[in-house]
C-alpha cells in the first residue's frame, strides 16, 4: 500500500477508497437517501458562507483546542460513529479510534460496530462515545449501556433520526441485502464486484467475513449483519426513552439527530447535555436542509433556554474552512465521518491519520489567514451568512 501522505484533500481519500473498495462497501460510505439531494447539499451550502478575514495581522501558531463536555481536545473535531467499519479495513473501529486518540482527539464507537466496544476503549488514549440504537429492545439496550459503562466510555449519543432506516438505493443496486444474507444464490448475482478487489477481500476473509454487531447482544448471541434492517425499524426512540437512558446511563448523554429548534428544546427537556444537528449525512430522510443552514435556529433556541447545553455539527465537513465555518456560526466542535471513513477504506490506519492532518492543516491555514490565533477566538464576526438562515424560527 502506497505511501498515504499521496493524498492531498479528502476528495483524494474518497478517490482512494473507491479504487481500494468493492463497489457495495465504497457506496455503503459514499452513498445517501433517495435522489442524494441532502447529501449534495450538505456539502455544497457551506459554499454559501463567507469569510471576513482581518488583514495584516501575523498568526504564526494557533491553538486548535477546545473542551467538549469536559474534556480537553486537541482538535475541534471528533470522529463520528460509522457502522460496519470493518468492512472497510480490518478491525476497523479499533483502527480509527487509535488514530483519533494519537491525534488527541475523540472517537464514537456506533451500535452498528463489528468490534468490542471493550476492544476500542483498549485501542485508544482518547476519549470513547458510546452511539446507541435501541436494536433489539430495552433489555439489549440495557446491556449495551452498562458495558459503554464499565469500560469508562466519556458520553452516551443517542441517534434520534431513524424511526425506519432511510432508501439508500445505492445498497439495494449492489446487493447489499443479498451479500448480507450468507445465502449463496442471493449472493451470486453480486459476488462479483468482491473478485475484482482480491486483496480487499483476501483481508476481509481473514478478519473474519461477514460480521456480526458484537455489542448488541440479543438472547442468541450478537446480532447478524443480515437482521440489521428490520432491528433498526423496530428501535424508534421516543423523548420519553431518552429519561430512562439517561437514568440508565448516569453520565453524559448527547442526542444526535437534532434539526430544528423544538426538537432542541425537547432534548434540553429530557436532559441533554449537548445535542449535535445533523441529518445522518443525508442518509435518512432526503430533502432536508443541510445541517450547517440549521444550525443558526438550533444555537439561538439552546441559547435561550439553556446556554450550559453544547451544540455540536456533524454533515457535509470535506475541509477544514468547513470546520471552521461551523465553529464561526456557534458550534462547539463537529463531528467527521465520511472524510475519515474514505481514509480507513483507502489506506486503513494511516489513511485515517492522514485525514486528520489533512483537515487540522486546513483549520492551521484558514485561522491564519483569517487573522485569528486560536479557534476559541471565533465568532460570527468572521463570516457572512445568508439573512434566510438567521431568520428566528419557532
Amino acid at each position: 500500500m502506497a505511501s498515504a501522505a499521496r493524498f492531498i484533500n479528502i476528495a483524494d481519500l474518497r478517490l482512494g477508497a473507491k479504487r481500494r473498495l468493492p463497489r457495495v462497501a465504497f457506496d455503503y460510505i459514499d452513498g445517501g437517501a433517495d435522489a442524494e439531494v441532502t447529501l449534495r447539499e450538505n456539502n455544497r451550502a457551506f459554499e454559501d458562507i463567507a469569510f471576513r478575514p482581518r488583514s495584516a495581522v501575523a498568526t504564526r501558531t494557533c491553538d486548535l483546542a477546545t473542551t467538549v463536555l469536559g474534556t480537553t481536545l486537541d482538535l475541534p473535531f471528533i470522529l463520528a460513529p460509522v457502522g460496519s467499519s470493518r468492512m472497510f479495513y480490518p478491525r476497523g473501529e479499533e483502527v480509527a479510534a487509535h488514530a483519533a486518540g494519537e491525534a488527541g482527539t475523540g472517537y464514537i464507537l456506533s451500535t452498528l460496530s463489528g468490534c468490542t466496544v471493550k476492544d476500542v476503549k483498549a485501542a485508544t488514549r482518547g476519549p470513547v462515545w458510546y452511539q446507541l440504537y435501541l436494536v433489539g429492545g430495552h433489555d439489549v439496550a440495557m446491556g449495551a449501556i452498562e458495558r459503554a459503562k464499565a469500560v469508562g466510555c466519556a458520553a452516551l449519543v443517542v441517534t434520534i433520526d431513524t424511526p425506519v432506516a432511510g432508501l439508500r438505493e445505492r445498497d439495494h443496486r449492489n446487493g447489499m441485502k443479498g451479500l448480507a444474507s450468507s445465502k449463496p444464490l442471493e449472493m451470486l448475482p453480486h459476488i462479483l464486484q468482491f473478485l475484482a478487489r482480491p486483496r480487499w477481500l483476501a483481508a476481509y476473509l481473514a478478519d473474519g467475513g461477514l460480521m456480526k454487531f458484537p455489542n448488541v447482544v440479543l438472547p442468541s448471541g450478537p446480532m447478524p449483519y443480515a437482521d440489521v434492517t428490520a432491528a433498526l425499524e423496530a428501535s424508534m426512540v421516543s423523548w420519553d426513552d431518552l429519561r430512562w437512558i439517561r437514568d440508565a446511563w448516569q453520565g453524559k448523554v448527547v442526542v444526535k439527530g437534532v434539526h430544528t429548534a423544538d426538537d432542541a428544546r425537547q432534548a434540553m427537556d429530557a436532559g441533554a447535555d449537548a445535542v449535535v444537528v445533523s441529518n445522518h449525512g443525508g442518509r435518512q430522510l432526503d430533502g432536508v436542509a443541510a445541517t450547517i443552514r440549521v444550525l443558526p435556529e438550533i444555537v439561538a433556541a439552546v441559547q435561550r433556554q439553556n446556554p450550559q447545553v453544547e451544540v455540536l455539527l456533524d454533515s457535509g465537513i470535506r475541509r477544514g474552512g468547513d470546520v471552521v465555518k461551523a465553529l464561526c456560526m456557534g458550534a462547539r466542535a463537529v463531528l467527521i465521518g465520511r472524510a475519515y471513513a474514505y481514509g480507513l477504506g483507502a489506506a486503513g490506519g494511516p489513511g485515517v491519520t492522514r485525514a486528520i492532518q489533512i483537515l487540522r492543516t486546513d483549520i492551521v491555514r484558514t485561522l491564519q489567514l483569517l487573522g485569528v490565533g486560536s479557534t476559541a477566538a471565533l465568532d460570527g464576526s468572521f463570516v457572512d451568512v445568508p439573512p434566510a438562515w438567521l431568520t428566528p424560527r419557532p
